[in-house]
């Protein structure tokens, strides 16, 4: 295989953040958990992935005080904030990540970021993993721009990216990302992790364990010949 040769049927590649390039959604959901049984209670992944892969859904202050959990909530919330940043392995990317980045530039691939987080949290990752500049766009939450479910961040990002979204593949984790990433007429693949291994992904094109050891122009020439 030649590794300059160009993707057929792709020109762009756009990430998911959360839970797809690093890991920050299960030290989240750990960290509630940890709360949850100080009140003697039991916080569920099915309760929580629904506000996986996007903004609101689940709210879990709500929950605990409709469970009768009787807690100050700025206290609560720096608690779960500071707990969650210290179980966050912040300077490791997720297998494969870094990879698949080098092999798209490699490829003549656009590159981007579509997360339904802020900007500021994605992009202060990034600059800090000194990966901000890889990315030809970061489409993130904000007013007047849906989160996934809604295809608008991915459909923004092929826009700045001058791409057409079926020509364009996404990364994702969640239920959420990979039904956004469909409604923009994209190819996806999902990776799963603790949280999302047991979740419906049927409508990914592809669900892979893992990205590491699998070359980007591979399961491109996979996914494009199964679409022809």
């Amino acid at each position: 295989m030649n590794p300059t040769a160009p993707a057929r049927g792709v020109d762009a590649v756009v990430f998911d953040f959360d839970g797809t390039m690093l890991d920050t959604e299960t030290p989240y959901f750990h960290a509630w958990c940890e709360a949850y049984t100080e009140h003697g209670l039991e916080l569920t992944i099915e309760e929580w992935a629904t506000c996986l892969g996007t903004h609101g859904g689940f709210d879990p202050v709500e929950d605990l005080t409709a469970k009768g959990a009787a807690f100050d909530e700025t206290e609560l919330l720096t608690r779960i904030r500071a707990r969650k940043d210290e179980l966050t392995d912040v300077d490791t990317l997720l297998p494969g990540i870094r990879d698949w980045i080098n092999e798209a530039a490699e490829l003549g691939l656009a590159i981007a970021v579509a997360s339904s987080s802020s900007h500021d949290w994605v992009n202060g990752h990034l600059t800090r993993l000194a990966l901000a500049d890889r990315f030809g766009h970061i489409s993130c939450r904000r007013e007047g721009v849906p989160a996934k479910p809604e295809p608008d961040l991915y459909l923004r990002a092929c826009d700045a990216l001058g791409v057409d979204p079926r020509r364009a593949l996404a990364v994702e984790d969640s239920p959420n990302g990979v039904l956004a990433a469909k409604a923009a007429g994209m190819y996806c693949i999902a990776v799963p992790h603790e949280l999302t291994a047991s979740l419906d992904l049927a409508a990914a094109d592809l669900v892979l364990p893992s990205l590491a050891g699998r070359p980007l122009q591979r399961v491109i020439a996979d996914l494009t010949s199964n679409r022809a």
